[in-house]
């Protein structure tokens, strides 16, 4: 893209956006699916994407059963607690996302990876609580604004201006 086209982050080069695999469509899912977004989809094609997945990254497989956190762990549906497999896989992502000049991440809401605000209870019922995803929160801690697909469909980035989901959503900070 020529220097000035406006899919261009003000330094110049596309904006380098780390976002879960599961919303661009890979199988990565506890249960062997995807969650891919049309709102999605249409942002990684303006931008530079680190594609991310915590769970897959700590060599959980696919599928396993579901997991939620309790009580500071995270444990499977079958009571197996897989804390040091999410905290393993939280850690080399935010590694890959160290290498890069990631500023924002998409990642999926309500997930133990990747929740952001509100994560389920660990109860299997279906029930959210205030809480965030094992890597989510390590990116907030490096200073990374960390949005859900909700956040992007909200937004829905112009194809004039792909950064644009941050705009009026109270991420303009990511503008400089």
């Amino acid at each position: 893209l020529p220097r000035d086209h406006p899919d261009r982050h003000p330094g110049g080069v596309l904006m380098r956006v780390a976002i879960s695999a599961c919303l661009l469509g890979a199988p990565v899912r506890y249960d062997g699916g995807s969650k891919p977004v049309s709102e999605v989809l249409e942002l990684s094609e303006k931008v530079d994407v680190l594609r991310v997945c915590p769970e897959t990254a700590s060599g959980l497989p696919v599928p396993r059963p579901p997991a939620e956190q309790l009580g500071g762990r995270v444990l499977l549906a079958d009571g197996r607690d897989v804390t040091e497999d999410f905290d393993l896989g939280a850690r080399r992502c935010l590694d890959a996302v160290r290498r890069s000049p990631v500023q924002l991440a998409v990642l999926k809401a309500k997930s133990p990876s990747c929740g952001v605000g509100l994560v389920y209870d660990g109860t299997y019922s279906g029930r959210l609580v205030p809480g965030q995803g094992v890597f989510a929160a390590r990116l907030e801690r490096e200073g990374i604004c960390v949005v859900t697909e909700d956040t992007v469909r909200a937004c829905k980035p112009s194809v004039e201006h792909p950064v644009a989901i941050v705009l009026g959503s109270g991420l303009g900070h990511l503008g400089s």
